[in-house]
């Protein structure tokens, strides 16, 4: 799986956010894209999309800005991660989103001896970013390695 520059700047937006304002106060966009590099226009539209879904709220004028909807226990990694990638299948036969069948993308649906592989990996992505929320992002002590 391949993860956009929108999901990955909207969930880094989203810890940014978190970790300064969370559901108390609001910050500048300007703020939160300084902050994480993200360009400033690009983050506009990310964050567009996430207040349209209600992650976020956003208070417009002097002192506005975005803060989170809800506190950061409460927002899944893997709804914001669907919101901003779309489905999280590594393959459009198990796609469980849109009007499409997987009959209808794939000749070999009934037959294909490598579907099961895909099923398993969806799952297992869908079930890792689900199993997390902003706040375990936020507090991860896990050492990072390149």
């Amino acid at each position: 799986m391949k993860v956009s520059r929108k999901t990955e700047y909207g969930l880094r937006a989203m810890v940014a956010l978190a970790s300064m304002a969370g559901v108390d106060r609001t910050v500048p966009l300007r703020q939160v894209a300084e902050a994480e590099s993200i360009p400033e226009q690009f983050l506009d539209q990310i964050m567009a999309k996430l207040r349209r879904a209600g992650f976020v709220t956003s208070v417009r004028g002097a002192g506005g800005g975005y803060q989170l909807s809800r506190p950061p226990e409460a927002i899944s990694i893997g709804a914001l991660v669907r919101l901003l990638e779309g489905s999280l299948a590594p393959i459009a036969c198990v796609t469980e989103e849109g009007n499409e069948s997987p009959e209808s993308v794939c000749d070999l649906y009934r037959s294909c001896r490598t579907r099961n592989v895909w099923m398993r990996v969806a799952v297992a992505v869908t079930n890792a970013l689900d199993a997390l929320t902003l706040a375990d992002v936020m507090y991860d002590d896990i050492p990072l390695h390149a």
